[in-house]
């Protein structure tokens, strides 16, 4: 299995976004060669989408935005051979805020929204109800603790 990344922005966190999208896929057992689009932005343009895409009008760590309702039968792109997962925007000045907040490293932060992200990817929705944010919470601690990002 093969993630591509494709980020416009330059970030020093632009590896470990990497290696945190494949433990995250390689933890779902996701095979296929996958493309995930990452966005960064400012707190006022997430905020401005968060409004627009959910109704919520603040300030946001990470959207995402799945391209398959179904990503595990989705068709591969015919040129690279990769499923197209879809999208997120992350807001780098919340997560290291948040890393403060929490007390943790702000690589812990980055990843932890990463894989929070890609799980979203996969069809994972904590919003449904308690049952699936716990399933989605504890999937998030085995992934950032095979990746020796612990609290």
């Amino acid at each position: 299995m093969k993630v591509m990344i494709s980020m416009e922005e330059e970030t020093p966190y632009r590896a470990l976004i990497q290696a945190a999208a494949e433990a995250a896929l390689r933890y779902e057992q996701f095979l296929q060669d996958a493309e995930i689009e990452v966005l960064l932005a400012a707190p006022e343009e997430i905020r401005a989408v968060n409004a627009e895409q959910r109704g919520i009008d603040r300030v946001t760590d990470v959207l995402s935005f799945p391209m398959e309702e179904e990503p595990f039968s989705a068709e591969a792109d015919p040129d690279t051979g990769a499923v197209f997962l879809g999208s997120m925007m992350l807001c780098p000045e919340r997560a290291l805020e948040q890393a403060a907040q929490y007390g943790h490293s702000p690589e812990r932060e980055i990843a932890f929204l990463t894989v929070h992200s890609v799980l979203h990817l996969l069809g994972y929705d904590h919003e449904l109800g308690e049952r699936e944010e716990q399933e989605m919470f504890c999937k998030q601690e085995e992934v950032l603790k095979e990746m020796g990002l612990t609290r």
